[in-house]
């Protein structure tokens, strides 16, 4: 391995100038080397969330404890991107048990809204903004089932750090007020934002103190009252009575009835490596087709960079897109063929359409037979926890309940409103999601825990990951700061087909001769920023334990240990 490595390193040099280091070890595209540590890890989009997490696993806090501290940093220093009105998704390795555990806390549409409802109004799409796309936030229920089954130190604890730092204010980072610049156009008209994220009337820049005296007093009662306080007391209440006055539909039987739901894992063994992901209403199994497809070609041979590895890369990703597309669904309301989709066999029958010299216009999904953070933490007794969070779309709905200090989440904007399909909306469902966590064993045993932010990018950005760790011989930091591939345009659980190939986008580093060969494949190359998403990654040493923390230079995250 490490022979190859070396070779691999030799050649690359050569190929990626732009993005050389000087660097005397690594990859280099490297920015940075892992981070090494023993006792406990945490890699999250900001390193004052880092921080909180890595202050409570120094208390004798556990890995769960450290994320949920984590979380809720996020959600006041990136409220661009997370916060408490919106989902979560966790994977966690259980220590104790020697096992993995899944949770889906993400929540359904409203029960009094109905599909004859967009109908009668015309509508074809499900709004972004506004009371429409609101489904029940199920991120605090998600805290604490995650510390119900797992958690040491009590709430109150865990939620200090960031009650502190919303009552003190902390420094806005060049990256959030960048994103919150963008987002005051569009939802400043609604109630309630300019007062808790515009101080002054205007959005906060780079190294202001901002303040959210609001969020602590919420996070104080949920620490106090727990989930309760959260969902059947005063701050429901609150909720239920801002979406009726902005003529939404979320109410507080919606949120006193909430759920989250502890899922089984499903996993694909990729080259000796089994990798992890949650079942729909999510997105992660995309990312197991993607790799069964990849995995009947010699990628090493194909060499990372060259136009035949990106070719086979795309081609596989829309066809696992198009299996998104029309069956990632909430099964409570569809039987989702997830056992078939992620199988050897079906990756065997959809490997044999792809052109190894032409790229495909339109693929049909298979026949049935028969802006988001990502955190994860890890402490000495070997317990990881993988979790994202999301609002959906940036800061989400623009809908900011009164004196609450957070804005809730558009995700309903994901349903379709075409009759039949496995995603279209009814009252009380789960919408599709983006937001995945993923994990990777080893012969049983913990290895990795990671993720990457960016919304319909992440199946490819997961499967890039694994690729780049276990095919092309990368560290866990190369892993993340390698550059990427990202195809968009594939048709959508929304109902939208791809017809003419899509698009692909090749970060800074690949050679102008790849991008001419693509082109000549019949792929259509277009150039986008900020598109390639946010990876966090921990990795664990079976033998010793050490643990290895990894981050990138496209956010503002850190990997810290000690």
């Amino acid at each position: 391995m490490r022979l190859c490595h070396f070779f691999l390193a030799s050649l690359w040099l050569l190929s990626f100038p732009s993005l050389s280091y000087d660097r005397i070890t690594g990859l280099p595209f490297a920015t940075r080397s892992e981070v090494i540590a023993q006792q406990g890890m945490a890699a999250t989009s900001q390193p004052l969330a880092t921080q909180v997490a890595l202050d409570i696993l120094k208390q004798g806090g556990n890995a769960v404890d450290a994320a949920i501290a984590a979380n809720a940093m996020l959600g006041l220093v990136e409220p661009t991107g997370n916060g408490i009105g919106g989902d979560l998704f966790a994977i966690v390795w259980d220590a104790k048990s020697k096992q993995l555990y899944g949770l889906n806390a993400s929540g359904r549409s409203p029960k009094s809204l109905t599909l004859g409802y967009f109908k009668e109004h015309g509508m074809v799409s499900i709004p972004s903004y506004g009371p429409l796309p609101v489904s029940v936030p199920g991120a605090v229920d998600g805290w604490f089932e995650l510390h119900g089954k797992f958690g040491s130190l009590p709430m109150t604890s865990i939620l200090a750090p960031t009650i502190q730092y919303a009552k003190q204010g902390f420094p806005v980072s060049e990256l959030i007020a960048w994103y919150m610049q963008r987002s005051v156009s569009r939802l400043s008209q609604y109630p309630g934002f300019k007062e808790t994220f515009m101080p002054g009337g205007q959005a906060p820049v780079k190294g202001q103190i901002f303040r959210n005296p609001d969020l602590a007093n919420t996070l104080e009662k949920i620490a106090t009252g727990g989930r309760d306080a959260f969902y059947k007391g005063d701050i429901a209440r609150t909720i239920a009575a801002y979406m009726k006055e902005q003529g939404g539909f979320l109410s507080y039987e919606d949120l006193a009835s909430h759920t989250s739901d502890w899922v089984d894992p499903v996993s694909t063994n990729y080259r000796g490596y089994d990798v992890w992901e949650l079942p729909p209403n999510g997105q992660g199994i995309a990312a197991l087709q993607i790799l069964n497809i990849l995995e009947g070609y010699d990628i090493q041979g194909m060499g990372y960079g060259s136009a035949e590895y990106i070719h086979t890369f795309v081609e596989a990703k829309k066809l696992a897109f198009e299996d998104r597309a029309k069956y990632y669904a909430d099964p409570a309301f569809n039987e989702i063929p997830v056992d078939w989709l992620i199988s050897k066999e079906y990756a065997t029958k959809r490997r044999q359409l792809i052109d190894p010299r032409k790229a495909a216009k339109t693929y049909d999904a298979g026949l049935y037979q028969g802006d988001t953070i990502y955190l994860t933490t890890a402490d000495k007794e070997g317990n990881m926890v993988s979790l994202i969070q999301s609002n959906y779309r940036g800061m989400g709905s623009g809908m900011t309940p009164t004196g609450l200090g957070f804005i809730l989440q558009d995700r309903g904007e994901l349903f379709s409103l075409k009759e039949g399909h496995f995603n279209v909306y009814a009252p009380g469902k789960r919408p599709f999601h983006t937001i995945i966590p993923a994990f990777v064993t080893k012969d049983g045993q913990p290895w990795l825990s990671f993720g990457v932010m960016g919304g319909g990018t992440q199946p490819q950005m997961h499967a890039q990951i694994v690729i780049n760790l276990v095919d092309f011989g990368m560290n866990l930091q190369e892993a993340g700061d390698a550059p990427r591939i990202l195809h968009s345009g594939s048709s959508q659980p929304t109902d939208e087909r791809m017809s003419d190939g899509g698009y692909v986008s090749l970060e800074s580093g690949f050679t102008p001769l790849v991008r001419r060969q693509l082109v000549q494949m019949g792929h259509t190359l277009t150039d986008v920023s900020g598109a390639f998403g946010g990876y966090q990654a921990i990795m664990r040493d079976p033998q010793t334990g050490v643990y290895y923390g990894a981050s990138e230079s496209r956010k503002d995250g850190q990997a810290a240990g000690y």
